[in-house]
């Protein structure tokens, strides 16, 4: 990270320091600094022997960053589990040995703090805290919330809730935005895999801090980023109040390779946007509860392009005939959101591109698709996109699927015909067929599995798979054994976004940059 880039938010980093003894703790002290925290967060109930006068010295005297200090009891989700005296007498002792701030938990922080009236160091803040690993409150529940650890005598609030839903965060949002209003610094955080965007927008709404994990440490609850996840894969430092967002819907979603594609596109090309990965339920819902402008822009991936359609105000044609979008756009005149399909062209032309090189380029004229049988497997998505895609190229389409009714479904939409995935392996025609798998199959982490048995794959002259994580599946590499041409789904990803970039920020896509990045992986 360029130390000296320009700081666009306030918002600090903290990293989590849990280790089961002292030593162990300054090492990871010295690793927080040279990570780029701001802030360490030293848990003293990770410690197993504790001695706390010599040991808090030790700690203090050994951080280069400022320290809170943390001693969570097993009834607020940490690992103490001795009386609460000692507890906070502990947390007083580290107040008066200077560290900076100490973490309370609002259920004893009422009588910790006129504990401490009138002998509290002028340095040390306390944060107030809440945790909720059930839920996340409604937006009134969370203001009352405020209200009451803002009277137990906090300086900072802190409120960590559970995400049942990415819609959740959007009330952890609201709270920090309008506790700025009442000047009270709030650390606002939603757990889990589904409030990751909390713990990086933080940055746009004005959170106080934010937790970031050593490469080495232990993550201190569930859905905690890296330090250098935080900075170089989505530019935290670069995150302000303009900032617009964008990002991948999809489930799963957290094996996505965008956010590392368009962050470092937005960043070469000095683009105010962060990308972030979207655990998205309900597509509907989403939609609707980030429904400013702010958040400008999303790709649509498995299992919602379809579902996506419905949600858009108006679809381009294409995807309006393809029935699912992979693209969309919220207008920044009036919120209203376009649809897109960019999946088929980046898919097709690398198809293509693959035929024409086994044949030693013939690239002038019809396309190299024209007349020859195409069998796409699923039909999904993006399976309608590429049987779209192979029919507009005068490609005899075949469409293979587990339930053989949709496959007939899109067969008899788009004038082809229709198979069960189980019938597949003995479907051989001709020879030379070209085959396109558009279903999760082989994916990460089931990566030993394939679509199409190996002998199968004989009679076809080119396999692409959509599947880019593993870049070489099981069914590429199959193919490639039997001779066949192999299209990674790695062409087709970069193919389309290309399109997609284009439409997020109105600039020209950077080619030579987005395959140089895919190149590393």
């Amino acid at each position: 990270m360029d130390s000296g880039a320009v700081k666009k938010n306030t918002t600090l980093i903290c990293a989590p320091v849990m280790a089961g003894t002292v030593k162990e703790m300054v090492t990871q002290l010295d690793e927080a600094k040279s990570s780029g925290a701001e802030l360490v967060e030293i848990r003293l109930d990770s410690l197993k022997n504790f001695s706390p006068h010599e040991d808090l010295k030790t700690l203090i005297k050994a951080s280069a960053l400022p320290t809170l200090f943390t001693y969570r009891p097993k009834w607020e989700g940490g690992q103490y589990d001795g009386d609460d005296k000692s507890r906070l007498d502990t947390l007083r002792l580290a107040m008066e040995l200077g560290a900076d701030y100490v973490d309370v938990e609002l259920q004893v922080a009422f009588e910790f703090n006129a504990s401490i009236q009138g002998s509290k160091p002028e340095k040390c803040k306390v944060i107030v805290s809440s945790h909720n690993y059930e839920n996340t409150p409604s937006i009134e529940d969370l203001g009352n919330l405020v209200a009451r650890i803002q009277a137990a005598g906090a300086d900072i609030v802190k409120i960590a809730t559970t995400a049942l839903d990415i819609t959740d965060v959007a009330r952890m949002f609201h709270i920090t935005v309008h506790s700025q209003v009442s000047s009270v610094p709030v650390i606002g955080i939603v757990m889990g895999e589904r409030g990751l965007i909390s713990r990086v927008l933080c940055a746009k709404f004005g959170g106080f801090l934010t937790f970031g994990t050593l490469e080495s440490g232990a993550v201190s609850a569930p859905g905690q980023p890296t330090i250098k996840d935080l900075l170089d894969l989505y530019n935290f430092r670069s995150i302000g109040p303009d900032t617009k967002v964008f990002g991948i819907i999809g489930k799963p979603v957290g094996h996505s390779k965008s956010p590392l594609l368009y962050n470092q596109a937005f960043k070469s090309a000095g683009f105010n946007g962060v990308f972030l990965h979207l655990l998205v339920d309900d597509v509907a819902s989403f939609l609707q509860t980030y429904s400013s402008t702010d958040f400008a822009g999303f790709s649509c991936t498995i299992p919602h392009k379809e579902a996506a359609v419905k949600c858009c105000d108006e679809v381009d044609p294409v995807a309006k005939s393809i029935g699912a979008v992979n693209c969309i756009i919220r207008r920044q005149s009036d919120a209203k959101l376009f649809g897109y399909n960019t999946d088929y062209v980046g898919a097709i032309s690398a198809i293509e591109d693959g035929l024409r090189d086994s044949h030693n380029g013939s690239s002038a004229g019809a396309s190299p698709l024209n007349g020859k049988l195409f069998v796409v497997i699923g039909a999904g998505g993006a399976g309608k996109a590429l049987a779209y895609g192979a029919k507009e190229k005068g490609a005899r389409v075949v469409i293979a699927n587990r339930t053989y009714d949709r496959a007939r479904e899109l067969a008899e939409t788009i004038g082809g015909d229709a198979l069960s995935l189980a019938d597949l392996e003995n479907f051989q025609p001709e020879d030379g067929m070209v085959l396109a798998n558009t279903t999760s199959i082989g994916m990460q982490p089931k990566i030993d599995e394939t679509p199409i048995p190996k002998h199968a794959l004989k009679h076809y002259s080119l396999v692409f798979d959509a599947v880019y994580t593993p870049k070489m599946t099981r069914l590429l590499r199959e193919a490639e054994e039997c001779g066949a041409t192999i299209v990674s789904g790695m062409e087709m990803f970069i193919g389309q976004a290309y399109g997609q970039y284009e439409r997020f920020t109105g600039l020209p896509a950077p080619k030579e940059l987005f395959r140089k990045i895919m190149s590393k992986y």
